[in-house]
């Protein structure tokens, strides 16, 4: 408990006097002396070598982000000066991708620099938002996982936590998505192409990492050559973290690759131009891009070595910083946690081990003992092929060493397994690190939970499943390793940033303590009755709506009307997910007006938004389904007027932020059971959107928070989901609901495809011929009623807000703060290190 105290953090104060942040950020050797030509001039002069006067958009941007990292760079060393004096135990968060979005804004409100902020532009007569815009998303996630990991940063930092993270610096990032005729087409993310004022490249760190092959061209492609070992050089970036009130300013390290030698001289005079520069082309190609084509042999063997870079880079970097104030090994776990942010980072099993045997020397159980007691593990998902499996041959090829390490975790789990439930071979196949087969594999799941004294979970649910179904035999095995920690985000950026209007509406209702106590907001529940407060909410949520309709119109020319409900479904495209059955509805909605006129239905707003994987080419076609839905809608001068749907393309960051306090409704539709937790429907929430969605996730306890009567809840549950599995038909529902059976005919009659027939054919077989895995007509009449029941609500001003006000006063369980808080009392055992 004294843990959980500790790691709570600061609560909200007022607006900070000007010389109380000049003594807070001027705490090194340099003073900042306020003068007006002391930051943002010189930069634009001496970076630039421009005439202040003849500077573009982009170079205030620059000028103005090296301001703000020039004042937050003395507490950010004095950062890390105090953890080096203190020696706390020090929380390493390892994971693939970081989602942190852009920077500039989040670090001016996080430094409490608002107000001088807005001093300055006024005086300097610049345009804050055209500033802003320059700024691109930093193309290092796409998803959930690395937006949970970029809240998570953001909590340790403001709740004085000694943490870091480490992620791999793309170049690329995932991709651009750009739609053409309605389909999705990915064009290259070239986030890097101007300087990054925020990353500092710190080349005295930097790491070499040793592979068991080496690598040629031939043919014009890369190819491993066995037997001939090689190396890569990890060059570590540096982005600061600024906690809420700047106190803390924690560091994101990003790995990126590069080859030792530069290229081969010999072959490159020889008029071998390419293949001199093979060796550098393969390391410079492990960080070009998040998450390569796994559809090919050659991106998952990519992957793979994007895994095990990421991991042998930061231990080897963590192992050396602990090593510098620690001289004996027994103190590893004492000092140093490590989270594996999914299964990616799971190779630092035999990493480590391979550092405590072969660096340390150390024997096999001390060793095993503290890895297992060092790394815990965090599961984000259910997808059996999420659950990666990596081919045994990958090993053999490129790390045999840690194949040798993995054998021997494996023969001594085995024995222990025999021993443990003798008889039961097939307990024994099942718990295995190894998975027989047409191919070998090795089951990195498994490796982790094997490895680690910690699994967790992401929602109750989730949780639950992971222990019951997923991994059942492992949870047998090691049930004090299974935990559930509810996923969060933080308010800071989420409410506070993105949604000005409301934040400012609640803080003059209950002061600004919610912005680091977001439990807080539960001293709005009485407000919900009271009149004056539900017009404030009413307001903050038009200004957001209006707000977000001019940004629309102004950057795509889409028109929206910002008196029709906004209905927003954004996340990654998926089948789970269910962006379909969201179309579905949309049809039914749509024949409804279609076959009836005159029907009485308040206008509607239906926005979606998020990328599919390249070779995911079904949830491409869901794009392109909905994409010429909103033009079918768009064409029909019966309906347009009342329906319109807009599917919004390159999801990321910076969009969501405004998308969110706009919406009305937020969709959260997976199929029961298949949804680990989610973050956007908590996001919406505080955002006072309501919810329509299934009992899946983090959904279901929001709903246990807020009230299932203050939700829209529709669905098959997790457990009917599974038990009707053997014979779910959904020619049933086909047959037996004409509802259904109207949509289904319109969608397959080429009604919204008349000049491409056929295109749509995938769809109406995965929704009959193949069985309807995900369920969608299961659970499409259901979501049409509860649909039905949210516009009654809609028709009720004060009762739609009274519900929006009680969802935002029950979201203050879903902040980041409480989940770090949880992680760092119950899994990390790490407490807070004031920086002085």
């Amino acid at each position: 408990m004294e843990s959980r105290r500790a790691a709570t953090p600061t609560r909200g104060s007022s607006a900070p006097e000007t010389a109380d942040l000049l003594e807070k950020y001027g705490c090194g050797p340099i003073k900042f002396t306020g003068s007006g030509d002391a930051l943002y001039e010189r930069h634009l002069m001496f970076d630039s070598v421009v005439d202040p006067a003849e500077v573009g958009p982009r170079e205030r941007y620059e000028a103005i982000a090296r301001s703000v990292r020039d004042i937050l760079s003395q507490r950010w060393h004095r950062t890390e000066r105090t953890y080096d004096r203190e020696n706390p135990k020090r929380v390493y968060y390892l994971s693939m991708e970081f989602l942190i979005g852009r920077s500039l804004g989040n670090n001016i409100l996080n430094l409490r620099l608002d107000p001088v902020a807005r001093r300055f532009v006024d005086e300097k007569d610049i345009d804050a938002l055209a500033t802003l815009e320059e700024e691109p998303d930093a193309g290092l996630g796409n998803g959930g996982l690395g937006r949970l990991a970029a809240c998570f940063l953001d909590s340790m930092a403001t709740m004085q936590l000694p943490a870091m993270g480490y992620g791999l610096r793309y170049e690329y990032g995932i991709f651009k998505q750009t739609i053409k005729d309605g389909w999705q087409n990915e064009q290259p993310d070239n986030w890097l192409r101007r300087p990054d004022p925020w990353e500092v490249t710190r080349p005295r760190d930097m790491v070499e990492i040793k592979l068991g092959c080496s690598f040629e061209v031939q043919g014009g492609n890369l190819r491993a050559v066995v037997d001939r070992p090689s190396s890569l050089l990890g060059l570590p970036f540096d982005r600061p973290v600024v906690g809420y009130g700047g106190e803390t300013v924690n560091t994101l390290r990003l790995w990126a690759a590069a080859a030792p030698d530069f290229f081969d001289f010999q072959a490159f005079s020889a008029g071998e131009f390419v293949s001199a520069l093979a060796e550098r082309l393969a390391a410079e190609s492990v960080t070009r891009v998040l998450y390569p084509d796994d559809s090919t042999s050659m991106g998952q063997g990519l992957r793979f070595v994007q895994e095990y870079f990421l991991v042998a880079c930061s231990l080897a970097d963590l192992v050396r910083r602990f090593r510098r104030n620690n001289p004996e090994w027994s103190a590893l776990p004492d000092k140093v946690a490590i989270q594996l942010n999914d299964t990616h980072p799971s190779l630092a099993v035999p990493e480590l081990m391979r550092i405590l045997l072969d660096e340390a020397n150390l024997g096999w159980d001390e060793a095993w003992d503290l890895t297992r007691r060092t790394l815990a593990y965090t599961n984000h998902t259910l997808l059996p092929e999420a659950l990666e499996k990596w081919p045994l041959r990958w090993f053999e090829l490129l790390l045999p060493r840690h194949l040798e390490i993995i054998r021997e975790i494996e023969r001594r789990l085995r024995e222990d397994v025999r021993a443990r439930y003798p008889g039961d071979g097939e307990r024994v196949e099942r718990v295995s690190v190894f998975e027989e087969g047409a191919e070998h594999k090795v089951r990195m799941a498994n490796l982790a939970i094997i490895g680690s004294h910690s699994t967790n979970g992401v929602a109750a649910i989730h949780s639950r499943l992971l222990r019951t179904a997923t991994v059942k035999d492992l949870a047998e095995m090691f049930p004090e390793r299974f935990n559930n920690k509810t996923n969060g985000v933080t308010p800071r950026r989420w409410l506070l940033m993105a949604n000005p209007a409301l934040a400012r509406r609640i803080t003059e209702a209950i002061g600004d303590g919610w912005v680091t106590d977001l439990t807080d907001l539960a001293l709005l529940k009485p407000l919900a009755e009271d009149r004056g407060f539900r017009n404030a909410v009413r307001s903050a949520k038009r200004e957001a709506k209006s707000r977000f309709a001019d940004w629309l119109k102004a950057t795509s020319g889409i028109v929206v009307d910002p008196d029709s409900v906004f209905d927003s479904q954004v996340k990654r495209i998926h089948e789970y997910k269910r962006q379909l059955l969201n179309g579905l509805r949309v049809v039914a909605l749509y024949n409804r007006l279609r076959e009836n006129p005159g029907l009485e239905m308040t206008p509607r707003t239906f926005f979606f938004a998020g990328k599919a994987a390249p070779a995911y080419h079904l949830a491409k076609l869901i794009i392109k389904f909905l994409n010429n839905l909103a033009g079918t809608i768009d064409r029909d001068p019966a309906v347009r007027e009342r329906l319109k749907v807009v599917f919004l393309p390159e999801y990321c960051v910076s969009l969501a932020e405004r998308l969110i306090p706009a919406s009305d409704v937020s969709n959260q539709i997976s199929t029961a059971g298949y949804e680990a937790s989610g973050t956007s429907n908590m996001k919406f929430m505080m955002n006072a959107a309501l919810t329509i969605g299934t009992r899946d996730g983090a959904t279901i306890e929001m709903a246990e928070a807020a009230g299932e009567e203050n939700f829209f809840l529709f669905g098959l549950t997790a457990e009917q989901v599974a038990n009707s599995r053997s014979w779910y038909n959904p020619h049933w529902h086909y047959d037996n609901e004409p509802e259904t059976r109207a949509v289904l005919d319109l969608i397959f009659s080429g009604h919204f495809t008349r000049y491409e027939p056929g295109i749509l054919e995938p769809l109406r077989e995965t929704l009959l011929t193949h069985g309807d895995h995900y369920m969608h007509l299961a659970d499409l009449t259901s979501y049409l009623h509860a649909d039905q029941k949210l516009l009654g609500l809609y028709a009720d001003p004060e009762g739609w807000a009274r519900t929006a006000i009680l969802n935002i006063a029950s979201s203050g369980k879903f902040s980041s703060d409480r989940t770090i808080a949880e992680y760092a009392a119950e899994i990390w055992d790490a407490r807070p290190c004031p920086v002085a």
